[in-house]
């Protein structure tokens, strides 16, 4: 009896430790948590896809104030566009919760990522909140750099000024470009990690 009690137990601590693993979040550091999931077009993006490349996500709401200073002002396209010409992947990801007001539809926010000149390799429509909270984002913008090996080596704030302000981009640091310039040369980055700044996501309950 006390041996069947007790694989009962070891069997729980099994269950409760897989449950744990599985709402775990990114560490900087560790393997990037692996995904696959549908993106604007309907395509199926995984990560897997770009193994051996470099890999931007970057967490987006159009209607959050501090998305739009970083895209009304051009810096987040300019970012993009600069990462992509170094071969790396940038993949814009919405976990915006379909029932609440800045939800925007996959053809709605394509066509607001085009008006802003943006370059995403993909728009990941993460509606069910399971990659976001898988990577433990929590703001828009909240970004996050993949090293070829599947390492996640920076998770953080796009830059040092945490301003809804078009005009602080000039003086602050980007943190995403100097973690790739530092990634892409083989050295390790600087400044793996940064408080996010921005709207909170809002997640599907």
């Amino acid at each position: 009896m006390m041996m069947k009690m007790s694989k009962k137990t070891w069997i729980s601590a099994l269950l409760l430790a897989g449950a744990s693993l599985a709402q775990a979040t990114a560490v900087v550091g560790q393997p990037a948590p692996v995904f696959s999931i549908s993106d604007s077009q309907g395509k199926t993006v995984s990560l897997a896809d770009y193994k051996g490349k470099h890999v931007v996500l970057e967490w987006v709401n159009p209607g959050c104030p501090f998305v739009k200073k970083h895209y009304d002002s051009g810096n987040m396209p300019a970012t993009q566009k600069s990462a992509a010409d170094k071969g790396v992947v940038w993949l814009a990801v919405s976990s915006t919760a379909k029932s609440a007001s800045d939800y925007l539809a996959p053809p709605q926010l394509d066509a607001w990522l085009s008006s802003k000149q943006a370059a995403p390799k993909a728009t990941l429509m993460d509606d069910d909140g399971k990659l976001g909270r898988a990577y433990g984002a929590r703001t828009t913008p909240h970004m996050y750099v993949i090293d070829p090996a599947g390492t996640l080596v920076y998770a953080g704030a796009i830059d040092s000024k945490p301003t809804a302000n078009p005009a602080d981009i000039k003086t602050a640091t980007n943190y995403v470009s100097q973690a790739l310039s530092e990634t892409l040369a083989g050295k390790p980055v600087s400044r793996p990690s940064s408080t996010a700044y921005g709207c909170t996501i809002k997640y599907a309950s």
